[in-house]
């Protein structure tokens, strides 16, 4: 029998494959109803009123992603409508597939229904992996997409079918259209095969045609980005200069990497990294050179933590497997009723990412644990983590807000708008204004630049929010203070006056290009 049907032989799937298959996918099951039946019970997160107010405006590109996360999120709206299940409904099934797929890279590593089952229950548990999968983001698609492609590279070398190799080019392409950080571990992974014997995909005429399928999917918001002035860039180095993100030394980040996954989950991650790179699966050798270059790059660059998560599911697949072959020694056996229960033990960390708790019971279940509130941003001020707080305060707001507006006179609020200095107000507006009779808001804030002023004039009036007083001041001709808002669960920037301008000293476009902000 030649290789390549010894390999094709390898691959068909025994009884054992199959069981193997059906408990990723069970686990992947439970990983989408834990979303599903918790993921409502705050309020709409920050972010996701901006995406999708981005999804009514559907573009190749925007200042601050790219464009898949808004134009799936629309699809989404169309079938399924904007409730806060529905808007979160992707997440969680992104979510479950993540799940299985970590399984499946297990089982493309050799393992078997235990390395499958407790690879796919580990990554699951991982705070940073459901908190991702909490709200809607580009983020919960990250893994989904990075390890999909890996997937297929493993298959393609494991079957020596190196067509294989065009799925991981879709796969790549259609990342770098999720989220920019894609060119990230694509660049990681190049650098992987480069410092290995798997170089000689180099060679492969798949290899190259994968890499014109990956260019090919993200032409479009590259030629978007080149047209309009790369403003993606702009707003990273805007966020750079400004000192916006904590900026952390190595073996702190290296730490923070630890706690949000969880330090139990080291067993899996750490021991898969150094059995990739040392031990028996030193075969796939490229892929422990790609982390440790990836994990590099994001300490250099001083990444917010979560930026490195879509990258571990292949480090706890490595790791499960590697724990099988410890347990398939008579006198070790142990160890996997020890590390089934120590992934069970993890539920208990799942409180502090799940919003299932009472809300004044957050803080104190968190200290119960040892964990401090940390900062992902130097000036975030807020009475519970930064996730869960920009839940609150934006119904309430909005409702304020109407009261200004319809407290008016009718000549006044004939042409009345209101501009914010914040997408996340800007997008609550639009949310939740119109059963208010609210009009549309107007902000200069990353892409809500873009969407303009409309028709107003410097000569109407404009209800402002978060704005400060010397910002109303030098703006405007005359001005009057309006209520201030004081949500108690809301980040600390929630908590501002809201004022009545009476017109602007300068002209929109002149106005609109001063107040620009993107960050």
């Amino acid at each position: 029998m030649n290789a390549r049907a010894e390999a094709i032989t390898v691959s068909r799937p025994d009884n054992r494959d199959r069981q193997a298959i059906m408990i990723a996918a069970g686990v992947a099951v439970c990983a989408f109803l834990l979303q599903m039946l918790t993921n409502g019970q705050y309020g709409y997160f920050r972010d996701e009123l901006y995406y999708i107010a981005c999804s009514k405006h559907l573009a190749f590109g925007y200042v601050d992603m790219a464009p898949l996360a808004p134009l799936l999120l629309r699809i989404s709206r169309t079938v399924f409508g904007e409730s806060l299940q529905a808007i979160r409904l992707i997440p969680a099934i992104s979510y479950g597939i993540g799940v299985f797929l970590t399984g499946m890279l297990a089982r493309e590593f050799g393992g078997k229904r235990f390395a499958v089952g407790i690879a796919s229950a580990a990554w699951m548990l991982g705070p940073v992996n459901v908190a991702s999968a909490n709200r809607y983001s580009m983020n919960a698609n990250e893994p989904v997409l990075w390890m999909a492609a890996v997937c297929f590279l493993l298959r393609a070398q494991r079957l020596e079918n190196p067509k294989l190799l065009l799925w991981s080019g879709v796969f790549f392409g259609v990342a770098l259209e999720n989220k920019h950080s894609a060119v990230f571990f694509i660049g990681a992974l190049v650098v992987g095969l480069l410092l290995t014997r798997e170089r000689r995909l180099f060679r492969e005429k798949y290899f190259w045609i994968a890499v014109a399928i990956t260019v090919a999917l993200a032409l479009p918001n590259f030629i978007w980005q080149a047209t309009h002035g790369f403003p993606t860039w702009v707003d990273l180095n805007n966020v750079k200069r400004e000192h916006k993100n904590v900026e952390l030394p190595p073996l702190p980040f290296l730490w923070q990497q630890v706690m949000t996954l969880n330090p139990m989950n080291a067993l899996f991650w750490v021991v898969g990294l150094g059995w990739l790179l040392f031990g028996v699966g030193k075969r796939w050798r490229y892929l422990g050179v790609t982390f440790v270059a990836f994990f590099l790059l994001m300490m250099k660059m001083h990444a917010k933590d979560y930026y490195v998560a879509p990258i571990y599911p292949m480090l706890f697949a490595a790791g499960a497997v590697c724990w099988q072959e410890i347990a398939e020694r008579p006198a070790l056996r142990w160890t996997r009723r020890t590390l089934s229960v120590i992934v069970v033990c993890e539920v208990i960390a799942l409180p502090i990412v799940l919003p299932v708790l009472p809300v004044d019971r957050i803080v104190p279940y968190r200290e119960m644990l040892g964990l401090k509130i940390e900062k992902s941003e130097t000036h975030m001020s807020s009475p519970l983590p930064q996730y869960f707080s920009d839940e609150f305060g934006w119904p309430e707001m909005v409702a304020t807000v109407s009261q200004v507006y319809n407290a008016l006179p009718p000549e006044e609020r004939a042409h009345a708008g209101i501009l914010t200095g914040n997408y996340g107000e800007a997008g609550a507006i639009d949310f939740f204004g119109p059963k208010y009779g609210l009009p549309q808001s107007i902000s200069a804030h990353q892409n809500y630049y873009y969407w303009g002023y409309r028709d107003y004039t410097s000569d109407d009036t404009f209800i402002i929010l978060q704005w400060p007083r010397e910002g109303v001041e030098h703006a405007c001709r005359s001005y009057s203070e309006g209520p201030t808002l004081d949500p108690k669960w809301a980040m600390a920037e929630e908590h501002y006056t809201i004022w009545i301008c009476h017109g602007f000293k300068r002209s929109m476009p002149d106005l609109w290009e001063r107040i620009k902000h993107w960050n």
